[in-house]
């Protein structure tokens, strides 16, 4: 079930050996493209045509009341409620440390604050479709809560039925949102980034979704703001060595690849008994699984057992591939980390299986894939906020720095740039002196 690769012969680099996922085709995009044009021209209508066309409903509201989200709260079993309830709190717990001061920076007559200030709107992107995400409204709403958003807009799949999953209003509830759309797919980040009758534009747009949506906030980046990382199709690769259970390390391989196709789930190992170990127990576990048809999907697309010749080995590839989730099953787990250079997030030892980073934890689930955690990372707080300088300057000030401004600015052949200066140091010039008394310093 999943595809060996022997990396023990090779002494060079590791990147020509390692499949990757091919780049979007013209196909999606093209769709994509499409699809965002229609709802920019067609506003509501176009929503529930395009949600008819990949969902099965025909919604006459596309936004769900709130007697809606208190009926479906009672529906809601007390252990889930609570379950989101600690999810909720934990998350927003870590996320208060990412919390940024206010900077102050005084030097020679000049002073510059910086301040992080949140934007006016968010518009969050929960999945849907195959299952119900609850844990995803709460990953990407309470950062912005903690950011200090004033007003957050969810955008939810609905299900054949034209409803949301109770689950998922019940998590909007215990994230303290009001606002949410039974909208999904590219359409729904159309109409977040572009605003319809219903759904009004926002400023920063977050959340996982299938490459269509990844492809979709891509495409508004600019219009809006997206985060930095491609967060499509869950990923996990698990670096097991001889110590390691060969049932946790299946377990877990497994875990990522329930969400379904165009995702990656590995195993990478230097260990050839704790690869063959692994590889049948993958078999065995995916046969028993209740989303056995996602798993085999995945597995099949994107199912790797790496043998690597050495744990050095296995940690080129592992930043090669950039990993959204990284479990180091090994002995010692903190001896590897150092080297690990590229993943979204890393998960230390038996006893953390990335699903409790995906629900509890308190860090966020939604995470760099396709090879952008090379240069992203989670979403977070800061993906809520914007810096703004504020810079004041004395007349001491202005006179140190001003022969420095005219120099550059006539460099660059901006006069313009420098007469501004030159005009302030004409007045400056033109003050009369402060008097002096006999006997004054």
């Amino acid at each position: 079930m999943l595809t060996r690769l022997d990396l023990r012969s090779d002494r060079g680099a590791v990147a020509s050996r390692l499949p990757r996922p091919a780049p979007a085709s013209a196909g999606p995009l093209e769709a994509v493209r499409n699809i965002i044009a229609a709802v920019r021209e067609g506003g509501d209508d176009a929503l529930r045509e395009f949600t008819e066309r990949f969902d099965g409903s025909r919604p006459d509201s596309l936004t769900v009341e709130p007697t809606e989200i208190d009926e479906a709260v009672a529906r809601t079993p007390a252990e889930v409620r609570e379950a989101l309830a600690t999810a909720a709190a934990n998350v927003e717990a870590y996320h208060r440390h990412q919390l940024l001061d206010d900077v102050l920076h005084e030097r020679g007559g000049v002073s510059v604050r910086e301040q992080h200030l949140p934007v006016r709107r968010a518009g969050c992107y929960v999945p849907g479709g195959r299952a119900a995400y609850p844990s995803t409204l709460i990953m990407t709403t309470v950062p912005a809560k903690v950011a200090g958003v004033a007003e957050i807009a969810v955008c939810v799949p609905p299900g054949p039925d034209g409803r949301i999953a109770d689950v998922t209003l019940a998590a909007a509830a215990t994230a303290g949102v009001t606002e949410v759309h039974p909208v999904g797919g590219a359409q729904a980040i159309a109409a977040l980034a572009y605003g319809t009758e219903s759904i009004r534009s926002v400023d920063v747009i977050a959340g996982p979704g299938n490459p269509y949506v990844a492809l979709a906030q891509r495409e508004v980046a600019g219009v809006v703001g997206v985060p930095a990382a491609f967060a499509g199709p869950s990923e996990v690769v698990v670096v097991a060595d001889a110590d390691a259970d060969a049932t946790f390390a299946a377990a877990d391989v497994i875990l990522q690849a329930e969400h379904g196709p165009d995702g990656l789930a590995w195993l990478v190992t230097w260990d050839a008994s704790t690869a063959d170990e692994v590889e049948a127990e993958v078999t065995r576990l995916a046969a028993l699984a209740d989303r056995r048809s996602e798993i085999e999907a995945t597995l099949k697309h994107s199912g790797y057992s790496v043998l690597c010749s050495s744990a050095e080995q296995a940690l080129d590839v592992v930043n090669e591939i950039a990993p959204e989730h990284l479990e180091l099953m090994v002995a010692d787990p903190e001896a590897l980390l150092p080297g690990v250079r590229n993943a979204g997030a890393v998960f230390c030892g038996l006893w953390a299986p990335a699903s409790v980073g995906d629900y509890a934890a308190g860090p966020n689930h939604v995470l760099p894939t396709d090879g952008t955690a090379r240069f992203a990372g989670s979403l977070g707080v800061r993906d809520f906020l914007k810096s703004m300088h504020i810079v004041s300057v004395d007349r001491p000030g202005l006179r140190r720095l001003a022969p420095h401004v005219i120099a550059l600015a006539e460099a660059e052949g901006l006069t313009a740039h420098a007469d501004s200066v030159r005009l302030r140091l004409a007045s400056l010039d033109a003050e009369p002196q402060a008097s002096t008394t006999e006997g004054s310093p």
